[in-house]
């Protein structure tokens, strides 16, 4: 029982001191709109590892010291689409997908078993039979039914479309000339800020001539699209709420 108070006094104790956080946050801002987060270099920001993927050998021709073109070049005179660290490139995100997942189990399952013990070594009416009840029979010694039956039903129903561009950072080369990206876009109505993040790996031969790319040509693509403000404060369950929800078992 000690044991069981503690741990609900840590657990009283750490809501106690997110709900203050989070008090305070909001008390600091009434009246005033979320602010906006400061421009940073994303290879600073925290939990940014540097993408380390298996490449191939690399293959690549040499080109001719006496050609004027540049291999890989969609201009004559100057490819502007983004090769370096830095380079900006732009991303068309056009998501329009639907999911509908139906699913029904059923299970049912009848069993019964009956065992007699008719005799003992003649102790059945003996030594056996004085400690059991005078109506005990033991052509019936052990009978057992048992009956199971699990019925399940399940429905998936997903829409979602997002459809907008963003304009992403080149932050890392990887040995076989692909380019890792990042970006990130907050827009501010109201007292609402909208976030879009995006990064991934693109191919620089994927990147057209405008120097855009679809989101669908990224791999492992990382694309993230939320809010923070007073609605979506609004939208979230209250700290004790969240905590009853994670420990209760029912």
């Amino acid at each position: 029982m000690n044991r069981f108070i503690r741990l609900a006094l840590v657990v009283a104790a750490a809501c106690s001191l997110g709900a203050c956080a989070g008090f305070q946050e909001r008390m600091s801002r009434i009246g005033e709109a979320p602010p906006l987060t400061a421009i940073q270099n994303p290879t600073a920001a925290p939990g940014y590892t540097p993408v380390s993927l298996p490449m191939p050998n690399d293959g690549a021709l040499a080109g001719s010291s006496a050609s004027l073109w540049q291999q890989g070049s969609r201009a004559f005179f100057k490819d502007n689409r983004a090769a370096r660290v830095g380079d900006i490139l732009t991303v068309a995100i056009n998501i329009d997908e639907e999911a509908d997942v139906q699913n029904q189990t059923e299970r049912t399952r009848d069993s019964k078993e009956n065992l007699g013990l008719g005799g003992l070594f003649g102790l059945e009416s003996t030594v056996v039979g004085a400690a059991l009840p005078a109506e005990y029979s033991p052509s019936g010694a052990v009978d057992l039914n048992s009956g199971t039956s699990s019925t399940g039903n399940g429905t998936i129903k997903r829409s979602e479309a997002v459809k907008m561009t963003i304009a992403a950072v080149v932050t890392q080369i990887l040995p076989n000339g692909n380019l890792v990206i990042q970006g990130r876009q907050e827009v501010r109505v109201n007292h609402e800020v909208r976030e879009l993040l995006i990064a991934g790996i693109v191919r620089p031969s994927d990147i057209t001539a405008a120097n855009t790319i679809k989101h669908t040509q990224i791999a492992e693509a990382r694309i993230s699209y939320g809010g923070r403000g007073q609605i979506t404060d609004m939208q979230q369950p209250r700290y004790g709420q969240q905590v009853l929800d994670a420990i209760l078992p029912f």
